[in-house]
């Protein structure tokens, strides 16, 4: 049964945080292609931290300190970086214990505007129940954040949001009094019966197409793929295992 104490709201663009900005609320960051399904998939290929960062001076100021770094712009492997964005990149080989520092177009800028809330977690196809059973574990408000681009609305994040918030009201007892969320729960319902047809009208994967780097479309829509929440401390994502 829904309770009056678990809420969830859905974000549907970094131009519009300010106005759901709750410094008591979990906010839930979404980039699906590419920013938090890769950050994802590091953890669930042995990465220790991930240190996200918003601007590209500070990510050359750690490659310059010796941190492996991915970062990109536009989808572009920034000169300095070691690699992109793509989940594929993040190998077990390449990974496995280290600590990365990660700088992208959309995703890591929309994590540092959430700090300042009470808490901010990473979520994706990816880790979707995952995330689903952690957030049902707590009570308050949930922002479902879509990164988007360039501040602008992305159809893939809300999709996303909406298969989030389908599972928080069906599953976890929240309500919501949200018209974003109800828009993005009727999206996820047009977008559900074959989610890898309906996400060829986003315009991130036509810009993927055309810069050849779509090879990640159905991974990064892939569900529950690993069991790890990215929990952001105010420096860098820690993972933190759940037990579907």
């Amino acid at each position: 049964m829904p309770t009056l104490d678990k809420v969830v709201e859905v974000c549907f663009s970094p131009s519009l945080f300010g106005f759901h900005l709750d410094q008591k609320a979990t906010v839930v960051v979404v980039d699906i292609l590419r920013a938090t399904s890769a950050i994802c998939a590091a953890f669930a290929n042995g990465a220790s931290e991930i240190i996200p960062v918003a601007e590209v001076e500070e990510a050359k100021r750690y490659k310059d300190n010796g941190f492996l770094v991915a970062a990109e712009r536009d989808g572009v492997v920034l000169d300095f970086a070691d690699f992109g964005n793509s989940p594929f990149n993040f190998k077990p080989e390449i990974v496995k214990g280290k600590s990365i520092v990660y700088s992208t177009t959309n995703g890591t800028r929309a994590i540092h505007m959430a700090a300042e809330c009470k808490e901010v977690v990473v979520g994706s196809f990816l880790n979707y129940s995952a995330v689903a059973a952690y957030l049902g574990q707590r009570s308050g408000k949930v922002i479902v954040f879509c990164s988007g681009w360039k501040g602008r609305f992305s159809l893939e994040d809300s999709v996303f949001a909406g298969a989030l918030v389908e599972r928080l009201l069906n599953d976890y007892g929240y309500s919501t009094t949200c018209d974003s969320a109800i828009a993005a729960l009727d999206l996820w319902q047009l977008a559900k019966p074959d989610l890898i047809d309906y996400i060829q009208k986003a315009a991130q994967r036509s810009r993927l197409r055309t810069m050849g780097l779509d090879d990640v479309i159905d991974f990064c829509h892939t569900p529950d793929y690993t069991s790890i929440v990215p929990h952001f401390n105010g420096k860098s994502l820690i993972p933190i295992s759940r037990n579907l």
